[in-house]
């Protein structure tokens, strides 16, 4: 009971500092949005609108999401372990009908798990069932009863490396009810991925983030920030990789409350001290993160934990930008 209360401890103090934060940054938006429609509420120059592209009936358009820089964070000689799949639809989408960056990428070099029993996974995802059979036809991996906090525990992943090891949209999958027990439990659980994770990540130099294509300029209350809070662009800095650079992590969440009161970020830069026998989790390093387009994965469904049986479709709920975080293992001098 001990080591559990402390852990708590120490993520509730994290907590508390980051709804602190919110509060600030609550207020800072509040602020800007009067600025805003300040600006609104004042009459146009013609001389400004003349160099905006404009629509048929006048409004400004926005730029098409395919005119954007979509990131695509694998390449076609990685090797990527799927976790918490669900029924397998994002491992469908990487190997069917990928992208065109990764047309030429093995199904050999995919493994994909889930935590539930193959007896589970059909039962609760009933499409799962021809989904994993196409995967195995093609060459893909595919492993049933895998805790992603306890990967070492399966055999036939033991003494194996990754380049990349994603987990799109974790979730504790408890049904807690109290928000801030929830978000705890949700950290515990992040903390214990990012742990088991760490000894089956590609060893190799840390990837060279370049610059993003667009700069912005930062106020020095922006400078202050935490560098885990990066902006909307999709311009964000794309790390440099060669077939040698260290292995990563990548977590994909809705980034609305509660899933941002995970503070993902935080917790994989500084970590709470160990408590008792739990051996201290390794300090990583976030690379990027960058808006996750579902559009780009054609066939990829997000199921809820509980299957096709919560709230009928199983689906998250609307609204909010999904997002992936990017992390790798950080030098220990």
């Amino acid at each position: 009971m001990g080591k559990g209360k402390g852990l708590k401890a120490a993520l509730q103090t994290q907590q508390s500092r980051l709804k602190s934060k919110q509060k600030l940054s609550h207020s800072v938006q509040v602020a800007e949005d009067k600025v805003r429609r300040k600006r609104q509420s004042q009459p146009v120059s013609p001389h400004k609108t003349e160099n905006n592209k404009k629509s048929a009936d006048g409004s400004r358009k926005k730029p098409s999401l395919s005119s954007r820089t979509i990131k695509v964070p694998f390449k076609p000689t990685d090797r990527i372990l799927l976790i918490g799949e669900g029924n397998f639809s994002f491992a469908r989408a990487l190997v069917v009908d990928p992208p065109l960056a990764l047309a030429f990428l093995p199904p050999e070099n995919i493994t994909a798990t889930a935590y539930d029993t193959e007896d589970e996974c059909y039962e609760k995802y009933p499409e799962s069932h021809a989904i994993i059979n196409s995967l195995k036809e093609r060459g893909v991996e595919v492993l049933f009863g895998v805790d992603g906090t306890r990967i070492e525990r399966i055999s036939t992943l033991k003494g194996r490396k990754w380049d990349r090891i994603v987990w799109n949209f974790p979730h504790a999958g408890k049904g807690i009810t109290d928000q801030d027990r929830n978000i705890l439990s949700n950290q515990m659980l992040f903390l214990g991925f990012l742990r088991s994770a760490a000894r089956f990540l590609q060893e190799g130099p840390t990837p060279v983030t370049a610059p993003p294509k667009k700069k912005r300029k930062l106020n020095e209350d922006e400078d202050k920030r935490d560098d885990h809070e990066t902006s909307d662009s999709e311009d964000d800095s794309s790390p440099q990789q060669t077939s040698h650079t260290r292995g990563t992590v990548l977590v994909t969440l809705r980034n609305v409350i509660p899933y941002s009161q995970w503070d993902l970020p935080r917790l994989a830069k500084n970590p709470p001290p160990p408590v008792g026998s739990t051996p201290p989790n390794p300090l990583y390093t976030q690379l990027r993160s960058f808006q996750f387009h579902r559009s780009l994965w054609k066939g990829y469904e997000h199921r809820m934990t509980k299957g096709e049986r919560a709230y009928g479709k199983g689906t998250t709920g609307e609204g909010g930008e999904d997002r992936t975080w990017e992390f790798c293992l950080r030098d220990v001098s």
